[in-house]
């Protein structure tokens, strides 16, 4: 019984490639692609594919939709499969795929999917319960681990317990009533964390989720 997949890429070239990819390879019938988030997770109602192969950024905002979807997919749809393909060595992107459970899971970085048989052979693993992850990710998650722990030694014990708070997914008005702080000074704190974790550019919501999993990697 062949695998039916569904496709998650807004770039029209490559999701042109990967669908016949797909199309000619033998155990996968590709059963339809969208180009954004609301588009994959209909088509997925509709056709309730075995495996998902999504971008891990796409619109509507271009940041984490193939994270997003995956959580989605193992709340709504939890014996589909999904294989998010990205092009940055992310480990935090790992990270957050890989939180609920690494069966059914993939990551792979874009440049290594260009070959029928290495992508079937993920698509079946991770279709089947199993789990791919890309070589070069993996090490980037071993170098980011140490990194993690490095960049946390720094923080001042102040910093370190309001970035304990955060990871208890409180916003800055409750970890101030926890340490008795002031909201203001929690922001100046977060900023700080924010700074030494290298996150100061990043949107507020995404240095937070960020900084969170660093945190929880370190006491790992």
């Amino acid at each position: 019984m062949s695998v039916r997949v569904a496709l998650a890429e807004d770039d029209v070239l490559l999701r042109a490639g990967l669908s016949q990819l797909i199309a000619i390879a033998d155990g996968l019938e590709m059963v339809g692609s969208a180009a954004d988030l609301p588009g994959i997770l209909e088509l997925v109602d509709a056709e309730r594919p075995d495996l998902v192969i999504t971008d891990v950024r796409m619109p509507p905002t271009g940041t984490d939709e193939g994270i997003r979807l995956a959580t989605r997919l193992r709340r709504d749809h939890p014996g589909t499969g999904v294989i998010v393909l990205s092009q940055y060595h992310e480990p935090a992107y790992a990270l957050a795929l890989l939180e609920d459970g690494v069966e059914g899971r993939g990551y792979l970085l874009k440049e290594r999917v260009a070959h029928v048989r290495e992508l079937t052979e993920a698509v079946v693993r991770v279709a089947a319960g199993g789990s791919v992850i890309d070589p070069a990710v993996v090490g980037a998650l071993v170098r980011a681990h140490s990194a993690t722990r490095n960049a946390l030694d720094v923080l001042t014990p102040r910093e370190s317990q309001v970035l304990a708070e955060m990871a208890q997914g409180k916003n800055n008005l409750a970890i101030a009533r926890a340490l008795h702080l002031t909201e203001r000074a929690v922001e100046k704190h977060a900023n700080q964390i924010f700074g030494k974790l290298g996150l100061a550019d990043e949107p507020d919501i995404n240095r937070r989720v960020r900084a969170v999993l660093m945190f929880l990697d370190y006491r790992a």
